[in-house]
């Protein structure tokens, strides 16, 4: 297999593990000269032709992961309930717009 083949296979493979809307977790970002903090939360947008994972962190920053570069893993299932449990209560603890 040829190196253009390796990554086509490569980036199918994270388009089909991290399709747009997937919430991952950001254990560690390898050598960036300003990296996202570890343990921040994203949202996948995409994933690109050469396997890297466009995410919009949770602190507000847009930046792709590289696999084998940066460590990073889906949320698991219990974390994506807790997310939602977090959310509906600051909905309801919100600010309460009045006269």
């Amino acid at each position: 297999m040829n190196e253009w083949e390796r990554l086509h296979r490569q980036a199918e493979y994270y388009k089909a593990a991290y399709p747009p809307g997937t919430r991952v977790l950001l254990l560690h970002m390898g050598d960036d000269p300003r990296p996202v903090a570890d343990n921040t939360r994203a949202t996948v947008k995409f994933v690109d032709d050469v396997a890297t994972v466009h995410c919009t962190f949770d602190n507000s920053r847009s930046l792709g992961l590289c696999p084998g570069e940066d460590s990073f893993r889906k949320l698991t299932e219990e974390e994506l309930a807790q997310e939602q449990t977090e959310d509906m209560t600051e909905d309801e603890s919100g600010p309460v717009m009045g006269m």
